[in-house]
């Protein structure tokens, strides 16, 4: 069962161990980069990251999809962490989720910023705009304490 899926380029760090984590009462977590495969240092920091108690898999855009459509992962309440809004879309559009929760985005050339750490460029909000018009409700959200910013508010 899918708890949650967000968007967050650190993938795993201390917000998403703590308090996300335990916020969903997940105990999996599904880290899906298209770069950490081939990053053994990256890899083996995120896998040193994990909460106690929670399994963390990693795959890429690809092997994502096809363990998420196979039901291999229906057995976990799964948090689905994704490192960029593609990534993310493509897994709604995969899973048909209707729910999806921006966190954190890096800055980068042309972003700008939306809530305290959501940096967003032209082809990102044109992707977050196609799934808040497929009736996905994508919020920004840094922490569970903070304050929901519908992402339909944008357009």
């Amino acid at each position: 069962m899918i708890k949650s899926i967000r968007v967050d380029y650190r993938l795993l760090h201390g917000q998403v161990a703590v308090s996300w984590t335990a916020s969903l009462g997940a105990d999996c977590l599904l880290l899906v980069s298209d770069t950490v495969k081939n990053d053994p240092l990256r890899l083996n920091a995120l896998k040193m990251a994990k909460p106690s108690g929670t399994k963390v898999v990693v795959k890429n855009t690809a092997e994502a999809v096809e363990a998420l459509k196979s039901g291999v992962t229906d057995k976990y309440k799964l948090f689905i962490i994704c490192e960029t809004v593609e990534i993310a879309k493509a897994i709604i559009e995969a899973t048909g989720e209707k729910t999806l929760n921006i966190g954190n985005i890096a800055y980068h050339e042309n972003a700008k910023l939306y809530g305290r750490s959501a940096y967003m460029d032209a082809a990102e909000l044109a992707l977050v705009k196609e799934m808040v018009d497929d009736s996905v409700d994508v919020f920004i959200q840094m922490i569970p304490a903070d304050k929901v910013i519908k992402c339909k508010s944008l357009f």
